[in-house]
C-alpha cells in the first residue's frame, strides 16, 4: 500500500541515489541512505510512529528527514523527489539497473561520455566508444553489454540482490577458494554477513601463509567477469552474475579487527571508535591500539573485549542501542543455526533423486538435525500419499543419528476435512476465515507468501498469534514480506516462529541459516523459536504422543 515502511525506504533510497548522480555532498547523500537503512528494521509501520508525533525519536531522523516522511505519508507524493527526477534524465535512472552500474557509474556516463539513457549506451558500445576508458576493460564492456540486452527483455538488472542469492553465492565462492588451497580462515563480512535483506557486494577476508597466491587463484575463478584491481593483499572482481567482490588477505593478528570493521555496519563502527578514543585506544582494521602498541585484533571477542563489551552478534550491529545493551550485559540471546534440531516444512519432489527419504536423511544427519517434517498437501489424494510416505519411514532402516521422518499435512486454515490417520502436525496456509484447528495436533502457520496469501494473510497472522501457533520464518523475505523488521514487530507482539529452508531439494537445507539469519537480525529471542518438533504442543494431546519422535 502507498505509504508503507518499505515505500518509504525506497523514496529516501531513490533520493540518495540521484543526489548522488548530482554530485552532492556525502554527507548529504549519506543522510539519506542512512535513514533508510534505520527504517528497514523498523518494527512497526511509519505511519503510527507519525501519529504518536515520534518519528524525531528514530536515529537518523531530523526535522528535514521528518517533514518529508510526513508528506510522503499523507499524499502518496514527495515535491523534493519529483524535483530531483526532473534534473536527471530518465535514462540515467534506467541505466541503474544493470548490473555493477551505480550513482558514480552512471554519472561518468552522463557527465564524462554524454550518454543519457540504454539506447545511447548501446550506440556506444558499438561505437567503440568506451574502449580506452579509464575503468571500463573488455570484460566491463561485455558485461554492459549481456546488462542492456537483459534490460530490454524486461529483467530486472538492480544493483541490490536478495539476501538467498548473495547468500548462495557467498557460500559458492568460499568453496571454490577454499578448493584452490592455500585459506586458512575464511569468512564474508559486511551486509552479507548483517543479513540484510539485500547485499550490494561481497567482502571476503582471509588469512593465508600465501596471500599473493591466494589471490591470484581469487582473480581466475571461473565466473570472474573482470578485474577491477589487483594487489599483494586486496582483489575486487566482477563477479558472475555482476555483483562485485572484494578479497582481503590480511595478518592472522589483525583478522578479528578486520572482521569486526568490515562487517560493519558504519554507524555501529564509529561509535565504537568514540567509546576507544574515550579509553585513550585507536579502532580500525588492523587492531585496537594503544600509542602504537597493537593491543587486540586476533578475534572479534578481543577486540568488543578492550571497550569493555561482550561479542555483539553482527546481525545486530545496526547502532540501534546495541551497544548499550551490551554495556548493560543486557544483550537478547540470538539462537544459533547449529541449535535447529529440524525443519518442518519439506515437499517430496514427485520424481528425481530427492523424491526419496535417502538423501534428506543425508543432509539433515550433516546438520545434525533429529527430525524432518514432510507436508503432504491437503487434497483427495492425501491419504494415500501420507500412508506411502509412512510405509516409506517404516521400511528404511534408522540411522545411528536416529533420524525421524514426520509427516504433516499442509492446508487451508479454513478447512473443515478430516486429517488422514498417521498425520503428526498441521502446517496451516491462509485462505478464508479461520476455523478451530483439529483437536490432537500441533500446528504452525507457513506459507505466507504475499502475493499468494493476499488479503487472507493478515488474519491468517492475527490467528496464529491468537492461537499461539508459530509462525514461518524463511530465507526470501522478499515474497513473504517478513523481513526483519516485521519480525520484530511481531515478536514484540508475543509471537513465537519456526525456521525453514524453504528447501525443494535435498542440498537446500542449510538454506535455514538465512531465516535464523532473519530472526537474529530481528533480535528475536531464542525462546521464542521452536528448536525441536516436542516442543509444539496441544492440551489435547497426550504427553505420550507430545513426545513420540
Amino acid at each position: 500500500m502507498p505509504g508503507s515502511n518499505d515505500d518509504v525506504i525506497r523514496v529516501l533510497q531513490e533520493i540518495g541515489d540521484l543526489l548522488d548522480l548530482l554530485g552532492e555532498q556525502r554527507f548529504k547523500v549519506e543522510a539519506y541512505r542512512r535513514a533508510a537503512r534505520t527504517l528497514e528494521s523498523l518494527g512497526e509501520p511509519l505511519a503510527r510512529v507519525a501519529a504518536r508525533n515520534e518519528l524525531d525519536k528514530i536515529p537518523g531522523i531530523g526535522d528535514a528527514l521528518e517533514a518529508k516522511i510526513r508528506e510522503f505519508l499523507a499524499t502518496g507524493e514527495l515535491a523534493y523527489l519529483a524535483k530531483l527526477r526532473q534534473q536527471v534524465p530518465p535514462g540515467i535512472r534506467e541505466l541503474m539497473r544493470l548490473p555493477g552500474v551505480g550513482p558514480k557509474t552512471a554519472r561518468r556516463f552522463w557527465v564524462e561520455l554524454g550518454v543519457e539513457g540504454p539506447l545511447e549506451l548501446a550506440t556506444a558500445l558499438e561505437a567503440g566508444r568506451l574502449k580506452g576508458v579509464a575503468g571500463f576493460g573488455e570484460r566491463k564492456i561485455e558485461q554492459l553489454r549481456q546488462g542492456l540486452a537483459a534490460l530490454g527483455a524486461g529483467a530486472d538488472g538492480g544493483s541490490r540482490r536478495p539476501l538467498l542469492v548473495a547468500w548462495e553465492l557467498g557460500q559458492a565462492l568460499e568453496r571454490e577458494l577454499r578448493a584452490t588451497g592455500s585459506v586458512e580462515q575464511l569468512v564474508i563480512a559486511g551486509s552479507l554477513r548483517r543479513r540484510r535483506e539485500t547485499v550490494g557486494d561481497l567482502d571476503l577476508l582471509a588469512t593465508s601463509k600465501e596471500p599473493v597466491k591466494v589471490l591470484a587463484n581469487f582473480t581466475k575463478l571461473p565466473g570472474v567477469l573482470e578485474i577491477r584491481s589487483h594487489g599483494d593483499t586486496k582483489s575486487t572482481v566482477l563477479y558472475t552474475p555482476g555483483i562485485q567482490v572484494d578479497l582481503r588477505v590480511v595478518d592472522p593478528a589483525s583478522f578479528g579487527a578486520a572482521l569486526q570493521y568490515f562487517t560493519g555496519s558504519k554507524d555501529h563502527n564509529v561509535h565504537l571508535r568514540t567509546i576507544a578514543r574515550d579509553r585513550g585506544l585507536k579502532v580500525n582494521e588492523y587492531g585496537v591500539f594503544r600509542d602504537t602498541e597493537r593491543v587486540a585484533g586476533a578475534t572479534e571477542e578481543e577486540v568488543y573485549a578492550t571497550l569493555g563489551l561482550p561479542l555483539i552478534p553482527p546481525e545486530i550491529r545496526e547502532n540501534r542501542g546495541e551497544i548499550e545493551a551490551a554495556a548493560a550485559g543486557k544483550l537478547p540471546e540470538l539462537v544459533e543455526p547449529s541449535e535447529l534440531r529440524g525443519d518442518l516444512h519439506l515437499h517430496l519432489p514427485d520424481k528425481g533423486t530427492d523424491a526419496e527419504l535417502g538423501p534428506w536423511s543425508a543432509m539433515a544427519t550433516s546438520l545434525g538435525y533429529s527430525y524432518l517434517g514432510v507436508v503432504v498437501e491437503e487434497s483427495p489424494g492425501a491419504a494415500e500419499r501420507v500412508t506411502r510416505l509412512l510405509e516409506a519411514r517404516s521400511a528404511r532402516d534408522e540411522p545411528p543419528s536416529g533420524l525421524r521422518f514426520l509427516v504433516g499435512l499442509e492446508r487451508r486454515i479454513d478447512s473443515k476435512e478430516p486429517v488422514p490417520k498417521g498425520v503428526d502436525y498441521l502446517l496451516e496456509r491462509p485462505g478464508g476465515v479461520p476455523v478451530p484447528a483439529a483437536p490432537g495436533f500441533p500446528v504452525l502457520l507457513g506459507h505466507l507468501e504475499a502475493e499468494e496469501a493476499g488479503e487472507d494473510r493478515p488474519l491468517a497472522i492475527e490467528h496464529a498469534l491468537k492461537s499461539g501457533w508459530p509462525i514461518e520464518a524463511g530465507p526470501r523475505p522478499e515474497r513473504s514480506s517478513l523481513d526483519s523488521g516485521a519480525l520484530r514487530g511481531l515478536a514484540a507482539r508475543g509471537a513465537t516462529f519456526h525456521a525453514t529452508a524453504g528447501a525443494e531439494r535435498s542440498d537446500e537445507l542449510p538454506r535455514v541459516a538465512v531465516s535464523v539469519g532473519l530472526l537474529r537480525r530481528a533480535a528475536v529471542e531464542k525462546g521464542r523459536l521452536l528448536l525441536g518438533f516436542p516442543e509444539i504442543t496441544a492440551p489435547a494431546r497426550s504427553k505420550a504422543a507430545r513426545h513420540r519422535p
